[in-house]
Formats: C-alpha cells, structure tokens, sequence
C-alpha cells in the first residue's frame, strides 16, 4: 500500500487477445506523472487458452511490480467481427480476473468516454488521443497505441476520480 503523500497510482488497461497495453499514472497534488507504460504481448504461437494465460500473468507481475491502488479498464466496444469481440471479451476478462486475484478495485470505461475526457470527442482518432495523453504527461509520446489507450484509461480515471470528489459524491 502507497503512504498518502505519493500520491494516487492508477494501472491503466488496454485489453487485446494480441496485444495488451498497460500505462501508470500518478497523480498528485493535480500534477499527472509518467510511471510507466508498455505492453504485453502473448505468443502468437499458442492457442487462446495459452495467450490468455500470458495475459493475466503479465499483469499480475505488473501489479506486483507497482502496487497500485486501483485499475481503469477500457471497456468493449461493438465490433462488426462477432469471433474478434469474443476474443477480446475473454482477453478482458484475463485482465480483470488477475486484478481481482490482487485485490485491485477495477474501473471500466467506454472508449468514446475516454477519447471525449482527453480529447473533447467521443470519436477522436488513436493519434489525436496518443498527441493528448503526451501533452497531459508532459512527455513525448513514443509508445504503442495499446499503451497510449492504456494510459487514457488511467486518466481518464483520475479526471472522473476528481470530478467526483469535487461534487462530493
């Protein structure tokens, strides 16, 4: 557990049955700080059972890792390919169950919240929410889209973690 005075830790999810991206952001004081991003990609040459499997234990070493205090997750959203949002259900579920087996407190949000907290538009474009996030970290972004949305989700958490704390709910 972090002393108050570090601030508040969020882990950031992407979920992907291929690629998993994960982003930490502290907040402190109202400044937003870089903790770490990357991802987590599973071998392409195991089944889904197998890929699953890597995802939750990336995860979990993440969370290990880091010890933060709470999770933001992107959530599903409609896909045309009814195979590919299943896969992806499962893949969310992989990053769910291992921030359940932590005891971290998991957040889900829509995509379209996400892109219109950071961006101002629901339907913004993964560049215009990439050129965001590294303006409100302060850094420049160099990472995957999967890490970019990871982190969206991180801050996109904080901001609605404020904005509930400054109307007292």
């Amino acid at each position: 557990m972090q002393p108050p005075e570090s601030g508040l830790l969020v882990l950031g999810l992407d979920p992907g049955s291929r690629c998993t991206g994960y982003g930490l952001v502290r907040e402190q004081s109202g400044i937003l700080e870089l903790v770490d991003t990357g991802t987590i990609r599973p071998r392409e040459t195991g089944d889904l059972s197998c890929r699953l499997g890597e995802i939750f234990t990336g995860v979990c070493e993440v969370i290990q890792r880091y010890q933060p205090r709470v999770a933001a997750v992107e959530d599903i959203f409609v896909a045309r390919n009814t195979a590919s949002a299943l896969k992806l259900g499962q893949a969310r579920g992989a990053v769910i169950t291992a921030c359940a087996f932590h005891g971290l407190p998991v957040h889900p949000y829509e995509p379209t919240l996400i892109k219109k907290t950071l961006v101002g538009v629901g339907r913004a474009g993964k560049e215009q929410v990439a050129f965001m996030v590294g303006q409100l970290l302060g850094v420049r972004p160099n990472w995957s889209q999967d890490s970019s949305d990871a982190l969206g989700a991180a801050i996109c958490h904080l901001n609605q973690n404020r904005l509930h704390r400054l109307q007292g709910l």
